[in-house]
């Protein structure tokens, strides 16, 4: 079952709703918010009146209400936390790995789009989306990560291969790091994150709730 995460911080006025819940939780614990925040589960099979009408009129997730506006988009959320909240800032400061990670950034909707397409059998775009990642995490070389250090490019992508790896696996047989050196360290090293840590999910309980997803194609 999705569910979205009401967050509201005793020092600022934040409410933060969403479906992706990950994505957004290891940034609030990578920047040291966690303490400040507290996180309502809200299921979105069932989502609230309240919500639409008092907070995000659009009714979709994920929102962030914050000094009485409500912004949406999740990477623009991501972002706008890094440029408004304390903590150390994930987003990089040199212009050419700033460029990159908006590269990135605007790539995880294909990245995303390419593998999901895979599983419908649609297609077989996933084995060159795998090797964009692959590339991509070659262009730095002073550490493992998108950015060479720890980046909100790698929060992003983080959920999405969570999910994509085990599933490609076990059901499809397929397995993402094989000739990819450079995401196998990457996922070795991600497993390391204590903020990813607290939101991963067990992986045999991804596998199934994809079989449910794609289980006309299977």
């Amino acid at each position: 079952m999705k569910a979205a995460f009401y967050l509201e911080s005793s020092l600022l006025f934040l409410s933060l709703f969403l479906a992706e819940g990950p994505i957004m939780l290891q940034h609030v614990s990578s920047k040291g918010l966690q303490d400040k925040i507290k996180l309502v589960p809200i299921d979105l099979q069932n989502r609230p009146a309240w919500y639409k009408e008092k907070v995000y009129s659009a009714n979709k997730v994920p929102s962030l209400e914050h000094n009485n506006e409500v912004k949406g988009e999740s990477l623009d959320l991501i972002k706008y936390i890094d440029s408004h909240f304390e903590g150390p800032s994930l987003f990089p400061h040199d212009p050419d790995k700033k460029e990159f990670a908006e590269e990135l950034l605007s790539y995880t909707d294909t990245f995303n789009k390419a593998v999901i397409s895979s599983f419908k059998g649609d297609g077989n775009e996933a084995g060159a989306a795998f090797d964009y990642i692959e590339t991509a995490l070659s262009k730095f070389g002073d550490g493992p990560f998108f950015l060479g250090q720890f980046s909100l490019v790698d929060i992003a992508y983080a959920p999405f291969i969570e999910r994509f790896q085990p599933f490609s696996l076990e059901v499809k047989k397929y397995d993402i790091i094989a000739g990819r050196p450079n995401l196998a360290a990457w996922i070795k090293e991600m497993d390391k994150n204590d903020a990813y840590k607290q939101t991963r999910r067990e992986p045999k309980e991804l596998v199934e709730i994809y079989k449910k997803r794609f289980s006309a194609q299977l």
